[in-house]
């Protein structure tokens, strides 16, 4: 039950005589709600309650409320002296843990008397005998339950205001509910992010004082929880979990049982001393599979153990699961053996992480010519062509034949990186050399003959990527392919290589690579506007699968095209604010640097669409940059001066030929038909606005408007609307449906839509299923006519909220000046 109704439900309890108990874990607000409680009752509140330190001195706690000296040798006069200062008032006992027995004995007299509200902290020592004597004399015995995810977010923003979304996250799953906990931890979070705050050690203190009171077995299985940073079977934790499961500190609904806020488990782990846990450390270690057991040997600084333990544990692994255990071998104090750390970089590198391979081969001592084209291969992946090179050149031609051949194929993919024209050179008499090239070397040729565009190169990138001997070779292969399809406007074909890709690499447990596949299908996904078969529409499929991957730890690549094609959805559907916040922290990738722009020019500021990183050399982001850089010289009246760029796919080439030469903008639109949708609904607007034919300006701004209605593209359908105007063509772009009123919780849920938060952390905030939160997105969709879950999220924006009753008549969602 939330705090306000537990305050409303002891108001109506505390109307006549009677004792109402707010029981709670530390830090869970039950000094807040009684001064709630006493802030909303009628009459004179006396209050006061326990003190720890002196829980000895008779009627302490009722002395404090009254102000006066009490008879505490005789009981009932203790409560008649109480009653006849208190009479109608209110009288409210806090931290009744810390009662003296003379108030707790005088409290079931007193309850038949005045009305009473205490606060009594879980756990406590208080006699069971006790504890049921005011259970029984209890009017409502009332516990305050966790904040919900919501209301816990609410709390740390209002802790501290500048906290980014993901932070406040982070605060909420730690924190468990817990007030106390979500308070200081918002606070230590925004201290670390520069912002002023205190510390957290009174904080720590505050819940240490509470855990002293739980019994030996109950805090060391407190303890054992913030160790092990999972929930865990009942039985690992032994005595000391029914303990735990009495004072309301943890939750074993599912079988397993897990913290109620880790942050409090971790203060119990913290409070250990350094032998006692390390013994908890080594006794979980014991129990635990060799995974697990290896990190908490480690702890205990058992790292021989701890290495032994890992590397028994990556036998039986694949994946990343495998690499994050060879790392972890390596990382121990000690040395580990060459044949280790080549295995480590190895899986490193089949995982997508190649920094982290490269960091794992680079010892003071040689660790051999192996592992010599192993960090040659890992530095060329991180995008370090001369350290690759440097890594391969001393290995000499009498080596083993594998490892000559992965040294020529890093040669060569280094002088492809470096100089284009030489890798030429270098491919053919590496062409020479191997008439029957291994499959790595076969994957550098192609990627040559894709670098220079040779006929059949597809074929080549695509043979590479499914040879099953190197699965390496085969993923950076495949990358290699899409990027080239992505550069050409090859959208659909792009999309359907990254999918086949991240498929196989799902399979192989390659999460790394996975994301990036996936990440790069939804970017092409958006600029060709192409819905795969069985989903929504390409809004929120890709709204819905690219803000999932921006919540992981992702790979540079993964994370610029999600956070790309997320926020372009966002801008086109109005969502300007979002789509900034988004793209506040520039990340260099021509994607995202490119997104940057265009929501500025959708934004109404054609002056920073003209700006920020320089364009690509080449290829589609190429284009897209010129392109809208000639529309933000043309919305500010500023000329063009720029010459046309080569290198790009033959749609953006036509387009920034009719920019330069003011006509065409019609047949370019056509050529934007299978290439980028957004991009021909623009070519038809520029027509609008160019074409000195009436008419034809008229049948281009009308057609650009239908397209752009049809795919939700609300801002780009404004701009057209504007143009239709200047020709005196008046449009009403209202849902037959739009002045149907939004729920309630319709609109909240829309506005949570618009801040860019996926269904999953929705249902977390409100408390509901996910299957309700789409229910009401899709309400919403149906009321404002819209046909994507992303423009209904805007269109909300603009209507009255819930506390105006809807008065007054919605506002028009028209975008018309691009704004």
């Amino acid at each position: 039950m939330a705090p306000q109704d537990l305050a409303g439900l002891a108001a109506a309890h505390l109307r006549r005589p009677g004792l109402v108990v707010l029981t709670g874990a530390p830090g869970a607000g039950r000094s807040t709600l009684l001064t709630r409680i006493a802030a909303a009752a009628p009459g004179p509140v006396h209050a006061g309650g326990g003190l720890a330190a002196l829980a000895a001195m008779p009627a302490l706690a009722l002395s404090r409320a009254v102000k006066a000296r009490l008879p505490a040798h005789d009981i009932p006069l203790l409560a008649e002296a109480v009653r006849s200062r208190v009479r109608t008032g209110l009288l409210v006992l806090d931290d009744l843990q810390h009662a003296d027995p003379a108030t707790l004995a005088a409290l079931p007299l007193l309850a038949t008397r005045i009305r009473v509200v205490a606060a009594l902290r879980t756990p406590h020592r208080i006699p069971a005998a006790t504890e049921s004597a005011l259970r029984a004399a209890a009017t409502a015995w009332l516990h305050l339950t966790p904040l919900s995810p919501h209301d816990a977010a609410d709390l740390a923003r209002r802790t501290a205001r500048h906290l980014t979304d993901e932070a406040v996250s982070a605060v909420v799953a730690r924190a468990g509910g817990n007030p106390l906990a979500v308070t200081a931890l918002a606070r230590h979070a925004a201290a670390g992010r520069g912002t002023p705050g205190p510390g957290i050690d009174h904080v720590a203190y505050a819940l240490a004082a509470a855990l002293a009171d739980l019994p030996r077995p109950a805090r060391t299985a407190l303890a054992a929880l913030g160790l092990l940073g999972r929930p865990a079977p009942a039985d690992l934790l032994g005595a000391g979990a029914s303990a735990l499961r009495d004072a309301g500190l943890i939750d074993d609904t599912d079988g397993a049982v897990a913290p109620v806020s880790v942050y409090l488990a971790e203060t119990a782990a913290g409070l250990l001393d350094a032998d006692a846990r390390t013994e908890l450390h080594r006794a979980l270690a014991s129990a635990l599979p060799d995974a697990e057991a290896a990190r908490h040997l480690a702890a205990a600084g058992d790292h021989a153990q701890a290495y032994r333990r890992a590397l028994t544990a990556a036998d039986r692994a694949a994946g990343n699961d495998r690499a994050d255990l060879l790392q972890f071998a390596c990382n121990l104090p000690g040395t580990a053996t060459a044949r280790v750390r080549v295995a480590a970089a190895d899986a490193l590198l089949a995982a997508g992480r190649p920094h982290a391979a490269a960091q794992i081969l680079t010892t003071a001592a040689p660790l051999g010519v192996e592992a010599d084209v192993l960090r040659g291969e890992a530095l060329l992946q991180a995008g370090d062509p001369y350290a690759a090179r440097s890594a391969v050149t001393a290995i000499p031609d009498a080596a083993a034949a594998p490892v000559v051949a992965a040294r020529d194929r890093i040669l060569l993919l280094t002088d492809l990186a470096t100089d284009p024209r030489a890798a030429r050179d270098t491919a053919d008499k590496i062409t020479a050399r191997y008439p029957t090239p291994p499959p790595g070397v076969a994957a550098a040729l192609a990627a040559v003959h894709a670098a220079h565009r040779t006929p059949g190169w597809e074929q080549r990138l695509a043979a590479a990527a499914t040879a099953a001997t190197d699965p390496l070779t085969a993923r950076w292969s495949a990358w290699l392919l899409v990027e080239h399809l992505l550069a050409d406007g090859r959208l659909p074909d792009a999309a359907h290589a990254a999918r086949t890709a991240a498929t196989t690499c799902g399979a192989d447990l390659a999460y790394s690579w996975q994301t990036r596949f996936l990440a790069a299908a939804g970017w092409a996904d958006v600029l060709h506007g192409h819905t795969p078969p069985g989903t929504d529409t390409i809004a929120d499929n890709v709204v819905h699968h690219s803000t999932d991957l921006t919540d992981r730890a992702l790979p540079a690549d993964a994370r610029a095209y999600a956070t790309a094609a997320t926020a372009l959805v966002e801008a086109d559907s109005g969502l300007l604010a979002a789509a900034r916040a988004r793209l506040a922290t520039p990340d260099g990738h021509p994607a995202t640097a490119w997104v940057a722009r265009e929501a500025a020019w959708l934004d109404g500021q054609p002056d920073r669409a003209g700006g920020g990183e320089p364009a690509p050399a080449g290829g589609l982001l190429a284009g897209l940059h010129h392109i809208t850089a000639r529309w933000a010289a043309y919305d500010t009246g500023a000329g063009w001066h720029g010459d046309t760029p080569t290198g790009m796919p033959a749609a953006a080439h036509h387009t920034l030929t009719a920019w330069a030469t003011g006509t065409g903008f019609t047949a370019a639109a056509h050529t934007w038909t299978s290439t980028v949708h957004r991009e021909q609904i623009r070519c038809l607007i520029a027509a609008g606005l160019h074409d000195t034919d009436p008419h034809q300006a008229v049948d281009a701004l009308l057609h650009a408007e239908r397209l752009a209605d049809a795919a939700g593209l609300v801002v780009l359908a404004g701009r057209a609307r504007r143009g239709l105007r200047r020709h005196h063509v008046a449009r009403d772009n209202r849902s037959p449906r739009s002045g149907t009123a939004l729920t309630g919780r319709e609109m909240e849920v829309l506005h949570l839509v618009a801040a860019g938060e996926p269904t999953r952390r929705i249902a977390g905030q409100l408390g509901i299923s996910a299957e309700t939160v789409d229910t009401h997105i899709r309400a919403g969709m149906r009321k404002l006519g819209a046909r994507t879950r992303t423009e209904a999220a805007a269109r909300a924006l603009t209507r009255p909220t819930p506390a105006d009753r809807f008065d007054q008549p919605a506002d028009r969602f028209d975008h018309e000046d691009g704004r």
